[in-house]
């Protein structure tokens, strides 16, 4: 009996001992969907940082207004991106995480790089439109390979250098802006073909997950639950999950997309007689700064996550919901020099932009397996579709009331987020 249970305790001991021990292919895993969502990020900035220089040059000095039409690309291409992030969510339960991953990669440094050879606004929005079909794909099949592959002990930093990500690639189109601001935005626009050569090799060497495969076999046998149902994330054990997870998604997105569009027009104001390429270089160093705060507010949520593994990660959320929701009613109301304007803008990048590190851990923890990218697809983005229709709200309403009135109106966003997430669970 006593050596039974040694036995026993052995065994379990060595089964625990497996769970945190990370091997090579989670660290091949967490590498390719780091860079995959880096490079998502980058194509995705890459245009909000030529915005302006591009569309002045498409419409000439005559020909309609460069923020109302930017204001119309970045809408269209935030539908977009809602949409094929919720497609390719639902794929990537059904047929494999890297297939979709490595996809949507293809998809949108394709269409990005494309969009350097725009001759007009409309070929511009048709090709950005078709980016963001794979730009919104990436994360949902990224962050659930992620989950899927690291021991849990270690899971929840894992996803956490995973969407860090996000903000290396907002570093990298900056210094693209700053660095290439002499060649022009098509320039800038081209270097989104890197991905697709990327994706290329690691598509190569990344491992399915396989947990996922595991269980999709059992469900191919009928044994096992069905794959990728959009209809069981509202059903009456997820529903309220569903929903929390897209109001707390919806809050941070609406907030921190809408005070973007609103970046640049604000910066033109410090520099109003700046040709093309010198308001390119001003808008990488503005958001420089941003960047800056962000990689802190993402370092912070890191750290607070390894010291304190089960954290509340709704009081987390709530902290920096109303961080951002300070920081940007000092933009918008107290930026009013150009000193002030970069140091509002880290606080913003810290909470609004770091925000989303503890966003990106609460949907990964809120579904199980067989629908995990499509919960987390649909949540992540169905907020995308909400926050499309900011873009086209701002640039007519910040022509009556003045965009600085609209952005402090934006920040209220934020407070929705500090209420939605105290009806989701606690998953620390």
């Amino acid at each position: 009996m006593g050596t039974n249970s040694t036995l026993l305790e052995s065994s379990d001991g060595a089964r625990e001992a497996g769970r945190s021990v990370v091997g090579r292919a989670a660290w091949v895993v967490l590498g390719s969907a780091f860079v995959g969502w880096m490079f998502d990020a980058m194509d995705l900035y890459l245009f909000t940082m030529v915005m302006v220089p591009a569309l002045s040059d498409l419409l000439g000095s005559s020909q309609g207004n460069a923020v109302q039409i930017g204001s119309l690309i970045v809408g269209a291409k935030l539908l977009c991106w809602g949409v094929g992030g919720i497609l390719f969510g639902v794929l990537a339960d059904r047929i494999g995480r890297t297939r979709v991953m490595f996809c949507t990669m293809l998809i949108y440094s394709v269409f990005t790089a494309a969009s350097a050879f725009a001759q007009d606004w409309h070929q511009l929005l048709l090709l950005q439109m078709l980016a963001g079909f794979g730009i919104g794909g990436e994360w949902a099949a990224g962050a659930a390979l992620v989950v899927e592959t690291w021991p849990e002990r270690h899971r929840a930093k894992a996803v956490l250098v995973m969407q860090a990500a996000n903000v290396v690639g907002l570093i990298v189109a900056s210094a693209l802006a700053i660095v290439l601001s002499w060649a022009g935005w098509r320039w800038v626009l081209g270097v989104g073909a890197v991905p697709a050569v990327a994706s290329l090799g690691l598509r190569l060497v990344t491992p399915e997950s396989a947990r996922w495969k595991h269980s999709h076999a059992d469900a191919i046998r009928r044994t096992g639950p069905k794959f990728g149902s959009i209809s069981e994330i509202f059903g009456a054990p997820l529903r309220g999950r569903t929903v929390a997870g897209s109001l707390v998604a919806a809050a941070m997105m609406i907030g921190s997309w809408g005070a973007s569009i609103l970046f640049p027009t604000l910066l033109r104001d410090f520099f109003p007689s700046a040709g093309n390429a010198e308001f390119t270089r001003q808008t990488g160093i503005a958001f420089m700064a941003n960047n800056a705060g962000a990689v802190l507010g993402f370092m912070s949520t890191l750290v607070l996550v390894s010291l304190v593994p089960r954290i509340s990660r709704r009081a987390v959320y709530a902290a920096f919901c109303a961080g951002a929701w300070i920081s940007m009613i000092a933009l918008f109301s107290a930026a009013k020099t150009l000193a002030t304007f970069r140091f509002a803008m880290f606080g913003f990048g810290f909470f609004a932009l770091g925000g989303f590190g503890i966003v990106a851990l609460y949907l990964t923890e809120l579904f199980p397996l067989h629908v995990r990218a499509t919960g987390q697809g649909f949540t992540w983005n169905v907020a995308r579709l909400f926050t499309a229709l900011g873009p086209l709200f701002v640039s007519s309403a910040s022509a009556t009331l003045g965009f600085r009135t609209v952005g402090i109106a934006i920040a209220t966003a934020f407070g929705i987020g500090l209420v939605a997430i105290f009806f989701g669970p606690e998953t620390g």
